[in-house]
């Protein structure tokens, strides 16, 4: 009887305390939070789509028409240089009609602001003429470079962004494929599945599936997807889906294909970019490193011999 009591006593103060380090120390597990995140998203995207959909203007979107308005009236771009301006904010991600003429304004703006706010400045600071007008004019040089150079690297980096996602994306594709599911259903499965991790990808896989909802072949929709972006892997992921889709092979094959030899392709990349870091660590250890050791190491030899020739 009384080793029935000892067992018990133990059992029960053994469930007690495990009970109480589960409900107070135990970490959640980050896969269950991922999925539960997920599924609040995707609630919430259901129910967003379910209510009555609510146009909103940006604030600031509409201050940046307002003034671009009569800017272009008076210096209104030319039609080859508003297509292509179109075509760059496109694949820099900005896809409103409005794109293009609030460029146009701030880079007008920027060519005549600064220059003018920079002669003001040395005009009042009583600087010569001379340098008044040599400032005027590298202000103004420097006002039409400056939005063009943003944009070009909006746009590197957001093609960078697409180069690093497509490879999980056409994984995904690959299994929700094999998995049962079609061309089109597979990419609405990636483009809500990977709007965390990759949104870049998401959103052009959601264009992509929103052209085909309203009626649009998926030939020009992808297409479409491949003129949007401009990354040459899209372009070549496009073609294979359009070759594969005419002649009638397997798809889900050839995207598998075609992910394997891109995920070697960004492995490529990131051995080139690392072989790089060494050429690109040899200009600041020259300038930086380098002396400060020489001071470190020959400075006490050089003040010593300095007291001693000083003697």
């Amino acid at each position: 009887m009384i080793t029935i009591i000892a067992i018990s006593i133990f059992l029960c103060t053994t469930l007690t305390i495990y009970g109480l380090y589960v409900l107070l120390f135990r970490r959640s597990n980050p896969f269950l939070e991922r999925l539960k995140a997920q599924r609040r998203n995707r609630d919430e995207k259901i129910r967003e789509q379910e209510e009555e959909p609510v146009y909103e203007e940006d604030a600031v979107a509409l201050l940046a028409e307002r003034v671009a308005k009569p800017i272009n009236r008076i210096v209104p771009p030319s039609p080859a240089e508003a297509d292509k301006l179109q075509r760059q904010l496109m694949q820099a991600g900005y896809h409103s009609h409005r794109a293009p003429q609030i460029f146009h304004a701030v880079m007008l703006l920027s060519m005549l602001g600064l220059p003018l706010i920079a002669t003001l400045v040395m005009f009042l600071l009583g600087y010569p003429t001379k340098w008044i007008f040599i400032v005027g004019m590298g202000t103004f040089a420097l006002g039409f470079f400056l939005p063009r150079k943003i944009l070009q690297k909006m746009i590197a980096a957001r093609h960078e962004r697409l180069q690093w996602g497509l490879a999980d994306a056409l994984d995904l594709m690959v299994v929700s494929m094999e998995a049962g599911l079609g061309m089109n259903a597979a990419m609405v499965r990636v483009s809500d599945e990977l709007g965390d991790a990759h949104p870049d990808i998401s959103k052009e896989f959601e264009f992509v599936n929103l052209e085909i909802r309203i009626g649009r072949d998926r030939v020009e929709a992808l297409r479409n997807l491949s003129e949007r972006t401009g990354v040459e892997d899209l372009r070549s992921f496009v073609a294979m889906l359009i070759q594969a889709d005419r002649f009638g092979t397997s798809i889900g094959r050839a995207v598998r294909v075609y992910s394997e030899s891109l995920r070697t392709k960004r492995r490529q990349r990131a051995e080139q970019e690392a072989q790089k870091a060494a050429v690109k660590l040899l200009m600041p250890l020259t300038c930086f490193l380098f002396p400060t050791l020489f001071i470190i190491i020959l400075g006490p030899a050089g003040l010593k011999m300095m007291d001693a020739f000083g003697k």
